[in-house]
Parts: C-alpha cells; structure tokens; sequence
C-alpha cells in the first residue's frame, strides 16, 4: 500500500497523527507545505492525501484542486478549524473526500483516513476494472446466455429478433451481433420505427425521388441503402404501420425495393435485426401484424433480460455509468457507498438499463459528496421498499431454430437454506410486543450473518441483502406501528452487537483482528464493546 500523506504546517499535528497511523500499521509521509508535496508528486503519490486548509506559502483548497488534477481520483481529506468550515464545505464540494474540523478526536480521525484508505483500495480495482469492461456488462446468468448466443451468431448473416422490454439495451446487443459478424467492416443503420410518423416512415425506410411529394426537393437515400453491405436495426418493428409491412416483406424476400415516386427497383445487401417490447405473437393474433412478417423476421430470437431479472450486474452497471456520466459532463467521477448500492440492488427498476444509467446521470450533477450515501439517491427510490428478488428467474436468452435451446441457468441461492432468511423478514407480533431486550435476542438470533462462512472476502448475493434488507424494514415498520418510540436505538444495538460478537467469535476474542474483518478501528471496537456491554 502507498503511504498516506500528511501536510501542515504545525508540527504537534504531524506528530499526532504520524504516531497514530504508525499504531494502525498505515505507512506515513509528512510535509510541511504545499510546495514539497508537489514536488514530491513527481516521483511518488499517496493512497490519501491529509492536509491543512491554511498553511504558509499555500492554502489547502490550491492544493486540493492542483492534486485533483493530476490524481482525480485520490482521496483527499481537508482538516480545517471551525472559523474555516465554510472554506471547507466548498472544498467538498470541490472535490474533497471529508473535511476534519479541528480540534479532532483522534480515534475519529484515524477511523476517517482508514475509510478514506479503504475507499482508494477500492476504487483502484474498480478502475481496473472498468479500463477492461467490454463492450456490454453482465455477470448474471441470463446476461451469459445472451453472450453466448452473440458467439454462436459471430460468423453468420441470419435475421435476428431482439425481444425485451423498453431500455433493456436492445440495440447494444445489435450493434454487437453486427461487429462481431463477417458485416462489422460495413456500416450499422438504426431506425426506431415506433418514432417516425406513418407518412414519413416509408421514405425514411427506402428513399424518395425529387418532386415524389411536397418538399421533395432532392432525391434521398434511404436507410436500406445507407445500410448497403452493413447491417439495418429495426427497433420498435411491433409499431410498424400495416401497409408497410407489406413492403418491408417484399425486400427481406428479394432484396429489391423501390424509392419513394421511383420506378426503377433497386436492390441492397442488408442484413437485419429487428427488436420490440412487445408479444408479436399476440400482435399476429390481433390482426395487427402480418403472421408472415413475424416468421421472417424470426429465425432467430434472443431475450434481453430485464435489470431486475439480473441484479447482480446493478452495481457494476451503476459504477460504470458514474464513471461515464463523470467524464460527459467533464467532472470527477463519484464513488456510491455500500449502503447506497444495496437499495439501487433491491429497487425494481422499471425503465432497466436506461433508468439505473438516468439516475446515476442525476446523482453525478445532484449528489452533494463524492461519496454517494444512501440519503442521496433519488426520490423514487427512497420512497420505494425494497423489492425481494426471485431467486430463480426463467431462463432469458433463447436463441431459437439455428442453434436449438441454450443452456439454461439459474443463479444460486444466496443462503444454503432460505428459511433464517424467512425467520427474520416476518418476525412474530410477540417479538415484537415484548420488551427491548427479549427483541433484541430474537432479532439477533435470526439474522443471517455474512461474516460465519469464514471471514475475508465472502461475496454476498444481492439477493440475499435484498431479502436482509426488507426483512429489517418489515421489523421497523412493525415496531413503529405497535408505538415503540426508541426504535432507531433499539435496532442499531442490535446490528451492531450482531456483527461484533459474530467477528469476535471468528477471532477467538482478538479485539484488533476483529476490528480490521469488520473495517473499523480498533479503538472504535473497544467503545462500542463497552456501549453495548458485549461480553469477548
């Protein structure tokens, strides 16, 4: 790990914290003014960077936005006296990790830079990952089978049907089944039939002739030719208007069709993808979509799964579109918070892809820190409880006659048993009725704990958190509703003594590896053991 920097100009807070941080087994560099630590970047850079906000021969806010721009993403922590807090509120706002008003407690101030550390590690994997993420993301099983279908396109010309629901990236998925085909060297036309008014629609799909129809002044190529030796993407095609249907039939027979006003026919080599939302079957039976159309069209069919189909995949989506909308808008990109993460995994995300890119868009222009809280996401999703995932989904990639039936698969349980999940979320009236400290055994005693498969890294499916997290709410809202008026006290003990006795356990009492297991500090651990009166 690199060392953490420490910048002021008074030597007593140098020491303080260089001796702290030093008991915290955290590497340290100390400067005393802006100037050595920009020199010192030449050659070196820090995990956090700690610095006073008023210093001889430099301000704190100069070096902050000099830092930022050669290391955007670096962590910096503003340490201010309280007659400089304004200057330090708009340091955050700039940009600042945290500000640390002086005088500090310094077991607050090292909990601070160890979550600051923290953050850095973090984000240096992500970043890495991010500089690697292909084209299109997913972890999720449905998303795999979607891939895997793209590989077994990668060589062939066939028609493909994209089904899904709105913003579920259809057209990612056509632009791929077109780059990885034998066509990717020729161009990708995409028309969205849906929003094109029904008397444009036809000249926007096979051109006009000068003098065709009012305003026809020049002759136009339409997207069939522009898409010559390429691939055309017709999204929507459920909307299509009837009578073009006709049309469009006709050319996929034959490759010939006639511009608008035109007489002589032409002929394009297209390959297409077409894609909707809608049940073209139910469109057939209705009288509203020619049956031999759909049959043409649908040689091969892929389903895009919906977001909530595939959650594992909402935090990597989220961090990359921060990252995105970050860079669109020329500003540094935001980190979300754990917490933050865990409602964005339980939210039901009706407008998919497209509504987890929109919110993260607006979190980048409305979120107050760089670190996104649970307390900034959007109102929607706030205000909605948290949805409690299938845990089995339908298989979503389906692949139809050129290649028979994917493999299917379902993810995994996030629990070896559902049912401390179920004990949990749906606690008894009697639990709830009874008095604070026979609750608090039983919220405890049924909490499924993540840390007793062993500690270290565990991967805790979004599920799983999901079906924790709305149980929690269940349990709140039950309380409240029975008029407990120290609910808040109440479950926070009970959360807290949970994870602590369970890392205690794991530690055989070792209150330091406790400690760095849950993330804390070790002086942190000690308060809340005698606060809550565990027993190690």
């Amino acid at each position: 790990m690199k060392p953490i920097w420490i910048v002021d100009d008074d030597q007593s807070i140098r020491f303080v914290l260089e001796k702290a941080l030093a008991r915290e087994d955290l590497p340290v560099r100390v400067f005393t003014n802006p100037r050595d630590v920009l020199a010192a970047l030449e050659d070196d850079e820090p995990q956090v960077l700690v610095s006073d906000i008023r210093m001889p021969g430099g301000s704190g806010i100069d070096l902050l936005s000099k830092v930022k721009a050669r290391l955007p993403g670096l962590p910096v922590i503003i340490m201010t006296a309280f007659s400089d807090l304004d200057s330090a509120v708009s340091a955050f706002q700039s940009g600042a990790f945290e500000y640390l008003p002086k005088p500090f407690d310094l077991p607050k101030a090292v909990e601070l830079i160890r979550r600051a550390v923290d953050e850095s590690l973090r984000e240096e994997v992500i970043d890495e990952r991010v500089t690697q993420m292909p084209e299109m993301l997913g972890q999720a099983p449905a998303m795999q089978d979607v891939f895997r279908a793209i590989g077994r396109l990668s060589q062939s010309n066939v028609t493909v049907m994209i089904t899904g629901e709105s913003g579920s990236g259809k057209e990612l998925v056509a632009r791929a089944l077109h780059k990885h085909s034998p066509r990717g060297n020729g161009p990708f036309v995409a028309i969205n039939t849906a929003a094109i008014p029904k008397d444009l629609l036809e000249s926007e799909l096979f051109g006009h002739e000068r003098g065709a129809f009012t305003g026809a002044q020049t002759m136009r190529r339409g997207r069939f030719e522009q898409a010559d030796g390429g691939t055309l993407f017709l999204d929507e095609i459920g909307d299509m208007p009837f009578d073009l249907q006709t049309r469009l039939l006709r050319v996929l027979s034959d490759g010939q069709f006639y511009r608008v006003g035109g007489h002589h026919p032409l002929k394009s080599n297209v390959r297409v993808i077409a894609a909707t939302h809608q049940n073209l079957e139910d469109r057939v039976r209705q009288g509203v979509f020619r049956e031999d159309l759909f049959h043409r069209l649908n040689v091969i069919r892929l389903r895009l799964p919906a977001l909530r189909e595939r959650r594992e995949d909402i935090s990597t989506l989220a961090r990359f579109f921060l990252q995105k909308s970050a860079k669109d808008l020329g500003v540094e990109s935001k980190r979300i918070s754990d917490a933050a993460l865990v409602r964005l995994s339980a939210f039901d995300f009706p407008g998919n892809v497209r509504q987890l890119e929109n919110i993260c868009h607006w979190l980048t222009v409305m979120a107050p820190a760089q670190v996104i809280e649970f307390k900034d996401l959007p109102p929607e999703l706030l205000e909605q409880r948290a949805v409690v995932p299938q845990l089995h989904p339908e298989p979503v990639a389906a692949p139809a006659q050129a290649f028979g039936a994917p493999a299917t698969e379902t993810p995994s349980a996030p629990f070896a048993s559902p049912e401390p999940a179920r004990a949990w979320a749906e606690p008894s009236p009697a639990a709830v009725s009874a008095p604070a400290a026979h609750a608090e055994s039983t919220w405890v005693g049924a909490a499924v704990d993540p840390l007793a498969s062993g500690g270290g890294n565990v991967a805790v499916s979004p599920t799983g958190v999901a079906a924790w997290l709305s149980g929690l709410e269940r349990d709140a809202r039950a309380r409240l509703e029975a008029g407990q008026t120290d609910v808040w006290d109440v479950l926070t003990r009970q959360f807290e003594a949970s994870l602590i006795h369970t890392a205690l356990e794991l530690t055989r009492g070792r209150r330091i590896e406790a400690a760095q297991k849950l993330g804390i500090g070790r002086n942190t651990i000690t308060r809340k053991i005698q606060e809550l009166g565990i027993d190690d």
